[in-house]
C-alpha cells in the first residue's frame, strides 16, 4: 500500500489513486496509529498526538494520524466494507514495528477488524466508545448525509453560508462544526471532502458488525483499553458477551461526563487513561475489569 504522507512540518508527497493520506509525528519511541470516526480525518486526533509525540517526554512515541478510505484527502472507493478497510489500513504497518493502534467510533471498528486479521501488527488495541456489535440507531447519521447532500454548493459565498443552511437540521453547533471541516474550496467553489454518496449509502453496512465474515478467525489475545462516555449508549453492559468473545484481555473505563466524543469532551482525562495504556507496552494485561474515571 502506497500512502500520501505528510510530516509534522506540513511536507507531503504525491500518491497512488489508491493512497491513504497520513501524517506522521515524532521520530522516536513506539508507533501508535489512529483511526477517526465517520465524517473524521486524522487530524482530529492531531492534539493528543502532538501530547503523546512530545519530545520533551521521558516515553515519547510516534504517531501517525490516518484519513480513512472516503475520507479527508484519502482515496474513494465505491463501497465501504469493514474488512475492505481494516486491510488497507493494514499495509501501512508492518510485523517488525506492532503499533499500538487507537479507533474512534467507525474507525474503533476499523482497529478491531484490522487487529483480529493481522494480530501480528497490533501490539495493544485501545477501542473509543464503539462495540463490535451491530447498531440500529443509525437515523441522526442519515440525516446530516441528507443535510450535507441538500446544500447546493455553487450558491456558497463562505462557510458562514453553508453553517447557516445547515443550522436548522444540525442544531448543534458543535457537530455543525465537525461536519463542516469536510467542506473544502475547490478553486472558486466548494466541494465535500468525505464521500457522501457511498458513506450515506452503506449506512447500514458501517453501523453493522461483519460477524460472518469473521466467523472462524480467533479473538485478538493482546492488551486492550476500551474507553466508553458514560452520557453514551454505544458501550453497554448488553455487548459485554460480544467484548469478551473477541477481546479477552481487556479492561474498560468509563469517562464521566463525556458523551460519544470521548476525546474531545474530556481531553485532558482521555489523554491521560490512553497515555498511561500506551506507556505501558510490554506489561502484563490488565485483563476484563471495569473502571471508572
Amino acid at each position: 500500500m502506497v500512502s500520501t504522507s505528510s510530516t509534522d512540518d506540513g511536507r507531503s508527497t504525491d500518491a497512488a489513486s489508491d493512497a491513504l493520506h497520513t501524517t506522521a509525528l515524532g521520530d522516536r519511541g513506539s508507533l501508535v496509529v489512529f483511526a477517526h470516526g465517520l465524517f473524521g480525518q486524522g487530524r482530529n486526533w492531531t492534539q493528543v498526538g502532538k501530547a503523546l509525540a512530545d519530545p520533551t517526554r521521558a516515553d515519547p512515541h510516534r504517531v501517525l494520524l490516518v484519513d480513512l478510505p472516503h475520507h479527508g484527502r484519502s482515496s474513494w472507493g465505491d463501497s465501504f466494507d469493514y474488512l475492505t478497510v481494516a486491510d488497507q489500513v493494514a499495509g501501512l504497518l508492518t510485523a517488525d514495528d506492532p503499533v499500538a493502534l487507537v479507533g474512534h467510533s467507525l474507525g474503533g471498528k476499523v482497529a478491531m477488524v484490522l487487529a483480529l486479521r493481522h494480530p501480528e501488527l497490533v501490539e495493544r488495541l485501545c477501542v473509543v466508545d464503539v462495540a463490535p456489535v451491530a447498531y440500529d440507531h443509525l437515523s441522526q447519521f442519515e440525516g446530516f448525509v441528507s443535510a450535507m447532500l441538500g446544500l447546493v454548493l455553487d450558491s456558497l459565498s463562505g462557510r458562514d453560508d453553508a453553517d447557516a443552511a445547515l443550522t436548522q437540521a444540525v442544531p448543534d453547533p458543535t457537530v455543525r462544526a465537525f461536519l463542516l471541516q469536510n467542506l473544502r474550496r475547490d478553486g472558486d467553489g466548494w466541494r465535500w471532502q468525505a464521500n457522501l454518496d457511498v458513506l450515506g449509502a452503506d449506512l447500514a453496512e458501517i453501523g453493522g458488525w461483519p460477524e460472518e465474515q469473521l466467523a472462524g478467525t480467533p479473538p485478538y489475545a493482546g492488551p486492550v483499553l476500551w474507553v466508553a462516555g458514560e452520557k453514551s449508549d454505544y458501550v453497554m453492559p448488553a455487548n459485554a458477551d460480544a467484548m469478551d468473545r473477541w477481546f479477552p484481555a481487556y479492561r474498560l473505563v468509563t469517562v464521566k461526563r463525556a458523551g460519544h466524543w470521548v476525546h474531545a469532551e474530556q481531553p485532558e482525562v482521555f489523554l491521560e487513561v490512553l497515555r498511561r495504556f500506551v506507556d505501558a507496552r510490554g506489561r502484563e494485561p490488565a485483563g476484563n475489569e471495569p473502571g471508572t474515571t
